[in-house]
């Protein structure tokens, strides 16, 4: 035991950490506090949503529309198409849903003379605008030239494009009134036919512009 070497005695283990650090044991406690703080309070921010998560939109206003020259009034949401409104409201259907999305032009109308998607359009936005939809351009007896010009040429199958192609083609024709091939190609590209009667279509715009060969 004399031979032993003298040194200081063993520190002995103790549970405490210093200043300098904390024990792995406080290190995961702490870092589960802290993971698990975000959670709680984003379980409390939806709560509070939640409760207060009733939202009232705008009730009906009066939307005044001048549409073939007439005027029309209702009460509507401000979130109304025209198109819904010309369909569900006054009754003009002429202008067709199908797309909804303004790609096919199947509910096309004209809006101060230009064609436009009505599917697009919000009815209190076409207020103080002259609004044309087919059944203002003739009616059975009086057509218009271009009307007669799908009915001479065969340029409808199913017909549930022809109206928004006859008011295309009417705003075309006002802007083109000698079109090219070209120009009635690009012109018309708005407006879709699933029957694929374009060969009519053209025709009937080579017809009501006068051109030969129509």
């Amino acid at each position: 035991m004399d031979d032993l070497p003298v040194g200081k005695p063993p520190k002995s283990k103790s549970k405490k950490t210093s200043g300098k650090g904390v024990s792995r044991r406080d290190f995961l406690k702490i870092s589960g506090v802290s993971a698990a703080a975000p959670l709680i309070a984003k379980a409390t921010m939806l709560a509070a949503t939640e409760e207060d998560s009733a939202v009232h939109g705008p009730g009906k206003v009066p939307i005044a529309l001048n549409i073939n020259g007439k005027a029309y009034r209702a009460q509507l949401e401000p979130r109304v198409t025209l198109l819904d409104a010309l369909r569900d409201q006054f009754e003009l259907t002429g202008a067709k849903r199908v797309c909804d999305r303004g790609t096919c032009g199947a509910c096309t109308v004209l809006l101060d003379g230009k064609a436009a998607y009505s599917c697009s359009v919000l009815a209190i936005d076409a207020q103080n605008r002259a609004i044309t939809t087919v059944e203002g351009l003739g009616e059975p007896g009086n057509l218009h030239p271009i009307q007669q010009a799908f009915v001479d040429n065969d340029g409808q199958q199913c017909g549930f494009c022809t109206p928004g192609f006859v008011v295309a083609c009417k705003a075309f024709l006002d802007q083109h009134p000698n079109p090219t091939p070209e120009q009635v190609k690009h012109g018309l590209g708005g407006n879709f036919c699933r029957c694929g009667t374009y060969a009519g279509i053209k025709a009937a715009v080579r017809q009501a512009a006068g051109q030969k060969g129509a």
